[in-house]
């Protein structure tokens, strides 16, 4: 039986990060992922906060040597009305750009960098059983030929995303308060990028009051292009193909009609349904869940990445701590705080299909110190409690649309 101080489930940004800080205080870490990289996996518009966790796991230099688009800011459209935010005049003091990637690029970058520095990945094992003891877990793993192993441990960290590992285990999962939605996309040959946008940041196009299309230009001239919407709103497309099915939408909006014309697909458009989640608790003994693990909301405003980075950032240290025979008061130093970045987005993701937001993006002079306070929201610096519009984020939002229709 294999032997490890921490076994993280899931190679992806969440598992890495975690791995690396852990494992640079000291501690063996082993990786165990399912899938083989490169895979795909949707989540490629970064936000600066990222950033920070990134730096700490030692990865900043790698990914900024590969060449991905870098990204300074998010443009909403609204027919002809336009609202953009530069990262660089934020109100948040903290990183002013990130990226727009490829996420399997990514994730394999990652986990190239980690093992470099010394963690064991293995990838293509499947956990089938946790055993959860008084001072140890025991790990049952599956490979593809079917062979099976244990691997002891003292401690797991559970970053295995959309895989839900520990959660479907031991029956965390609840539904989300968010309402189930669904997204079709793919990634298209963009000759014409550079005539209709600015590629450095990610376009965010109303394309009705409940359907919003994304738009993410990557460096290599493909760009990413979904929409999302209410389950209902793509029932006037059944019985056509995934392309047939995009192709329509795309040649429905003014915005994407010329530019995508007779667009290259990199792979037939795919699909995803009712993908918000949530976990009862995000922690227990011997065991603690990071990113979607936890909980995962809407793709509006790109807080995926940025809630599994800092989730295994701030979890990463506190499984440090614990190792080195320190309490942690797991409900106040993690669980707490990770509620509180996910309650601020989740404000916002409902007050973006309310139209609250809309009112407030697309508002005549709208003030200058108020754009800044939310474009670092949008920065992903939702634990800033300087910034009004995190601190009283319940409130706030509904406040400075009654004034605006004042004026």
């Amino acid at each position: 039986m294999e032997e490890v101080d921490v076994l993280v489930i899931g190679a992806g940004p969440a598992g890495t990060i975690a791995a690396s800080i852990i494992h640079q205080n000291g501690f063996r870490v082993k990786i165990i992922e399912k899938e083989k990289f490169p895979r795909f996996v949707i989540g490629e518009s970064l936000l600066p906060r990222c950033m920070e966790a990134l730096d700490e796991a030692k990865c900043l230099d790698a990914v900024k040597n590969y060449g991905f688009q870098e990204k300074f800011g998010a443009k909403f459209v609204k027919g002809s009305e336009i609202c953009d935010f530069e990262f660089s005049d934020q109100f948040t003091q903290g990183w002013s750009w990130t990226w727009q990637v490829n996420r399997a690029e990514f994730d394999q970058i990652l986990a190239n960098e980690i093992q470099k520095q010394g963690v064991d990945i293995q990838f293509e094992n499947e956990v089938q059983n946790i055993d959860f003891k008084t001072n140890e877990v025991i790990t049952s793993i599956k490979n593809l030929e079917g062979k099976t192993a244990q691997i002891k441990s003292k401690f797991i960290v559970d970053s295995s995303g959309y895989g839900r590992v520990i959660p479907r285990l031991l029956s965390l999962d609840r539904e989300s308060t968010l309402p189930k939605r669904k997204t079709l996309f793919a990634h298209i040959k963009d000759p014409k990028r550079l005539d209709y946008d600015e590629p450095n940041r990610i376009t965010i196009i109303i394309h009705t009051p409940t359907t919003w299309i994304w738009v993410i230009p990557f460096s290599n001239g493909v760009t990413s292009v979904g929409f999302v919407g209410d389950i209902s709103f793509f029932d006037k497309l059944d019985g056509l193909s995934p392309t047939e099915q995009l192709l329509n939408l795309i040649y429905s909006d003014s915005h994407l009609k010329e530019r995508f014309e007779n667009a290259e697909f990199i792979f037939e458009p795919k699909t995803i349904v009712g993908w918000s989640i949530t976990s009862e608790k995000f922690y227990g003994d011997g065991y603690v869940l990071t990113g979607n693990v936890t909980e995962f909301l809407d793709p509006v405003f790109s807080s995926g990445v940025t809630l599994a980075t800092v989730s295994s950032q701030l979890a990463a240290h506190l499984v440090v701590k614990k190792m080195k025979g320190i309490e942690v008061d797991w409900e106040k130093e993690y669980m707490k705080p990770m509620l509180d970045g996910v309650d601020v987005f989740r404000t916002y993701i409902n007050a973006w299909y309310e139209g609250t937001l809309h009112e407030i993006f697309f508002a005549k002079n709208i003030d200058l110190d108020i754009k800044k306070q939310i474009c670092s929201v949008l920065a992903g610096y939702v634990w800033d409690l300087t910034n009004p519009f995190v601190k009283k984020h319940k409130t706030i939002l509904d406040t400075l649309v009654k004034v605006i229709r004042l004026n």
